[in-house]
């Protein structure tokens, strides 16, 4: 059994100099595994397609390959043209160039959306994605079943990934009033995420963005602004690292070796959260792979991060991993 994490994220202070569109602040390097995340999306509304359009725009910068979504990705009837004006043409930019959705199931979502092709399901409720050193897993947090239970043990198990990287819909955690943490899910994931080294947690269903303080060593993201937005239904606890609920937007994320870094960015562009999650605290300090920024003393200026070298050739698109 691997020790929990221990280690710290670093975090940069992003206040008045709010980094704008195309410019999401992330090292950007070759060979990482670039990746975005959204959740709550799908009514069709102008606030999905701004988001879509805003995606479409950081993604000449952060090059990412695929977005993994964390469920109620349709909203209402789910007839073929709905799909259209809720998923394909708000994300039709991000379709046209290649990039993959990888989704998970919403309490909103009808379980039949794992036969919809764009989704890449393959007619799963849940399923296991694996991109150079990391693994995802899409998991159905509507049914946690023990047949899904014996799964998600297995596929951590028998996993050679560096990262393991869950989402799902209904957090472990969270601040919200409306909803807030599933408190019976986390009775169900959470030994088996801590016994087999789980780092990072994707989730929505609340309809704000939180970034919670790490848990037992685990950094949980809740990522539910992405169409739907409840103003005001953070309540500021001791579990909130950083919150939105305000805004609608996404999370961006870069895994280079050992570092996971992200930025959370609203529809209209501009970065309210980032930092870097390290994979581990027991990385040597000598060691040549790439590690997060050590933290700076408070009011000093965080260290810039990264850049990949110009030079650098760009690398082939990857496959769906599976």
């Amino acid at each position: 059994m691997r020790a929990p994490l221990r280690a710290v994220a670093f975090v940069l202070t992003i206040g008045a100099a709010a980094l704008l569109a195309q410019q999401p602040g992330l090292p950007n390097r070759p060979n990482s595994v670039k990746f975005g995340v959204i959740g709550d999306f799908g009514d069709g509304g102008k606030s999905e397609y701004a988001t879509g359009a805003m995606m479409g725009k950081m993604r000449a910068a952060l090059d990412f390959d695929f977005v993994l979504t964390v469920g109620d990705n349709i909203y209402g009837s789910e007839r073929p043209q709905d799909f259209k004006i809720k998923f394909e043409t708000p994300f039709k930019s991000l379709l046209d160039n290649g990039v993959t959705f990888y989704a998970s199931l919403g309490n909103h979502d009808d379980p039949n959306q794992r036969f919809y092709k764009p989704f890449n399901m393959n007619g799963e409720r849940y399923y296991a994605i694996t991109k150079k050193n990391a693994l995802f897993l899409a998991l159905d947090s509507n049914y946690p079943d023990p047949r899904q239970l014996a799964w998600i043990e297995d596929q951590l198990k028998s996993s050679k990934a560096e990262w393991k990287i869950p989402y799902f819909h209904h957090p472990l955690y969270s601040s919200g009033g409306s909803h807030g943490s599933d408190t019976g899910l986390r009775a169900a994931f959470e030994p088996l995420f801590l016994k087999y080294g789980v780092q990072v947690v994707f989730a929505g269903h609340d309809h704000f963005y939180e970034r919670i303080k790490p848990q037992k060593g685990i950094y949980h993201f809740v990522v539910g602004n992405s169409g739907k937005l409840r103003k005001g239904d953070i309540t500021r606890t001791a579990l909130t690292a950083s919150g939105l609920d305000t805004d609608r937007g996404f999370l961006l994320a870069e895994v280079a070796d050992d570092a996971m870094f992200f930025s959370a960015v609203t529809q209209t562009g501009k970065v309210f959260d980032a930092g870097c999650i390290p994979r581990s605290s027991e990385v040597s300090s000598s060691s040549s792979r790439m590690r997060c920024p050590p933290p700076t003393a408070p009011g000093q200026a965080p260290p810039p991060l990264p850049k990949a070298p110009s030079a650098a050739p760009k690398p082939a698109a990857p496959g769906n991993g599976r």
